[in-house]
Parts: C-alpha cells; structure tokens; sequence
C-alpha cells in the first residue's frame, strides 16, 4: 500500500526559495496564464507552515523586503 505524501503549497516565490534553501524537496514549479507562481513541496513532516513563520519573522525576510525595494526604485522616475 502507498501512502498518501504530505505536501506544501506556495505561490510566493520567496518563501519557495527559502524553503527550497532549508531542503524542503519542491515537487513541482510553474507559472500560470496570469504570471502567478505555484510551488509544491514535498513536507514529509508537516513542519512546512511552521517554517513559513520562521521565514517572515527572520533575516531572509528582511532582505527579500529590501531587494524588492529597490527595484521599486528602479522603476520610479
């Protein structure tokens, strides 16, 4: 009998990339009709969400925050 695999579900592609950094396994990435991303991982688990978290509150956060500021500034003239 096969088991049901625990998975994780994103669209947002900093947190894939943080997870993906910490070795969660991604299943599957791609990008639909209207540019959103979708990212499944695998989460044996379970501590995906838990992982998220840590995301936001830590220091990778912070930096995806300032890169994407700069960009703003980039675009504004």
């Amino acid at each position: 009998m096969v088991g049901i695999m625990n998975t994780f579900h994103t669209s947002d592609l900093s947190l894939a990339a943080y997870l993906s950094l910490i070795g969660l396994k991604i299943l599957k990435a791609e990008k639909d009709q209207n540019h959103k991303f979708s990212f499944i991982f695998e989460d044996p688990n379970l501590q995906a969400p838990s992982h998220a978290v840590s995301f936001i509150n830590g220091e990778f956060s912070k930096y995806d925050n300032h890169l994407r500021n700069l960009k703003k500034m980039l675009y504004i003239k």
